[in-house]
């Protein structure tokens, strides 16, 4: 299947930067990155980089079984009693990615956080840990500044894409833009098709319309940059 790894299917080139798995300029553009926030006092970690189909497979299902908690759009619990199929892959996609979908498959996208103020052990991923008061504001309100300097973007903003926003979110819009622009949806639903995904059924159903929501609207980089030709990674 031509470029599988755009879908989790495969593995991308991939480089180590700092214990992380990333796409090699990904991980050149933040190492850069790193150093100009450190000026600032701000020391710019990764909690989440690369992550495959079956990672992203595993943390759905745990999801859907109800092995892993489920939230609603203010981040509170729900309780998935009683929820219909739909419902319960809507509820879902507030917060994690469908298999296939997530932007962590690329190695373009990373989570991060500010280690000198929150150890990466303690780290939620929750809003009120990048809003006012919170450990990692002031490396958000850096990132909001910096980050395009050095290529990277945020994907989840409030009104601007299907997923919730995720100030914790950057994506390296250099290899990101080249799996946009490739996105196949028909080799996503053989992926899909072939794997043991809960509410597999359903999703299929509503893959056009899921791809549409929560792959292609989002919150596009405001600056110029060349994207990177990855055919053959």
């Amino acid at each position: 299947m031509q470029l599988s790894w755009i879908y989790g299917a495969a593995e991308p080139r991939l480089v180590s930067h700092d214990g992380v798995m990333m796409h090699p300029a990904a991980a050149a553009a933040f190492a850069a990155m790193q150093q100009q926030a450190a000026k600032a006092g701000i020391q710019l970690a990764v909690t989440s980089g690369y992550r495959s189909f079956e990672r992203q497979l595993a943390i759905w299902n745990a999801k859907a079984s109800g092995k892993r908690p489920l939230l609603d759009i203010n981040g509170q619990p729900v309780d998935a009693t009683g929820l219909d199929a739909d419902t319960l892959i809507d509820t879902i996609l507030l917060w994690s990615a469908l298999p296939g979908c997530s932007r962590h498959h690329w190695g373009s996208d990373l989570d991060v956080f500010d280690a000198t103020r929150i150890a990466r052990d303690a780290l939620k991923l929750e809003a009120w840990e990048y809003a006012q008061d919170g450990p990692c504001h002031a490396m958000a309100n850096w990132l909001g500044d910096h980050c395009q300097e050095f290529g990277f973007f945020l994907p989840y903003q409030a009104g601007k894409s299907g997923v919730s926003p995720e100030p914790w979110h950057i994506s390296f819009a250099p290899a990101a833009q080249f799996a946009i622009n490739q996105f196949d949806v028909t080799q996503l639903r053989a992926v899909i098709t072939a794997s043991d995904m809960a509410l597999k059924d359903t999703v299929l159903l509503r893959l056009d319309a899921l791809v549409s929501r929560y792959v292609k609207h989002f919150a596009p980089p405001s600056f110029p940059f060349d994207e990177l030709d990855l055919r053959h990674e």
